[in-house]
Protein backbone atom coordinates (compact mmCIF):
# COMPACT_ATOMS: atom_id res chain seq x y z
CA UNK A 1 0.00 0.00 0.00
CA UNK A 2 1.21 3.43 -0.73
CA UNK A 3 1.73 6.06 1.41
CA UNK A 4 0.27 9.37 0.37
CA UNK A 5 1.72 12.34 3.32
CA UNK A 6 -0.32 14.97 1.44
CA UNK A 7 -3.39 13.23 1.45
CA UNK A 8 -3.45 12.09 5.09
CA UNK A 9 -2.44 15.65 6.19
CA UNK A 10 -5.14 17.26 4.38
CA UNK A 11 -7.78 14.84 5.70
CA UNK A 12 -6.63 15.43 9.44
CA UNK A 13 -6.65 19.39 8.57
CA UNK A 14 -10.32 18.81 7.38
CA UNK A 15 -11.57 16.98 10.26
CA UNK A 16 -9.79 19.64 12.72
CA UNK A 17 -11.66 22.50 11.04
CA UNK A 18 -14.78 19.94 11.49
CA UNK A 19 -14.51 19.52 14.99
CA UNK A 20 -13.47 23.46 15.44
CA UNK A 21 -16.64 23.98 13.85
CA UNK A 22 -18.82 21.89 15.78
CA UNK A 23 -17.53 23.37 18.68
CA UNK A 24 -18.14 26.86 17.29
CA UNK A 25 -21.89 25.70 16.69
CA UNK A 26 -22.25 24.33 20.26
CA UNK A 27 -20.69 27.07 21.74
CA UNK A 28 -23.23 29.54 19.71
CA UNK A 29 -26.36 27.29 20.97
CA UNK A 30 -25.36 27.04 24.21
CA UNK A 31 -25.15 31.16 24.44
CA UNK A 32 -28.38 31.18 22.53
CA UNK A 33 -29.76 29.07 25.60
CA UNK A 34 -28.13 31.28 28.71
CA UNK A 35 -29.74 34.61 27.07
CA UNK A 36 -33.27 32.71 26.73
CA UNK A 37 -32.74 31.49 29.95
CA UNK A 38 -32.01 35.20 31.38
CA UNK A 39 -34.62 36.95 29.37
CA UNK A 40 -37.40 34.59 31.09
CA UNK A 41 -37.38 35.87 34.77
CA UNK A 42 -38.70 33.26 37.61
CA UNK A 43 -41.15 33.74 40.02
CA UNK A 44 -39.70 35.07 43.24
CA UNK A 45 -38.94 32.03 45.77
CA UNK A 46 -38.77 29.70 42.46
CA UNK A 47 -35.64 27.28 42.04
CA UNK A 48 -34.21 27.37 38.93
CA UNK A 49 -33.37 23.80 38.50
CA UNK A 50 -36.80 22.57 39.47
CA UNK A 51 -38.44 25.40 37.84
CA UNK A 52 -41.48 23.90 35.24
CA UNK A 53 -41.14 20.31 36.58
CA UNK A 54 -44.16 18.42 36.73
CA UNK A 55 -44.55 16.17 39.61
CA UNK A 56 -46.20 12.99 39.40
CA UNK A 57 -46.21 10.14 36.60
CA UNK A 58 -43.80 11.07 33.38
CA UNK A 59 -45.73 10.09 30.14
CA UNK A 60 -44.47 7.09 27.95
CA UNK A 61 -41.02 7.86 25.67
CA UNK A 62 -42.44 8.31 21.97
CA UNK A 63 -40.62 5.97 19.99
Amino acid sequence: MAFHPGATKRQKEAARRDKQRHKEEKKEQRKREKASRESNPLAPGEDPDIAGIVPGPQPPLEE
